[in-house]
């Protein structure tokens, strides 16, 4: 799944003695049917997906509640 990949480095240097330390970080977003199933895997009800207000169409807000006895 390499498209879910997101992959980035961070560098940070100290002010105090110049040390520098990188972070190497990868990052694996779920597709939709993904989440939805491991939702469903785990015994809650999907009721609704909204876009993320400050991040419309670029991340998916995911509301699902556990079913009332």
């Amino acid at each position: 799944m390499q498209d879910s990949l997101v992959s980035f480095r961070w560098t940070y240097v100290f002010e105090s003695d110049g040390a520098i330390i990188t972070s190497d970080s990868t990052l694996r977003f779920s597709s939709y049917e993904e989440i939805s199933n491991s939702l469903k895997d785990v015994g809650l009800t999907l009721e609704e997906v909204r876009d993320a207000p400050d991040r419309p169409g670029r991340e998916l807000v995911f509301i699902a509640r556990r079913p009332t006895a």
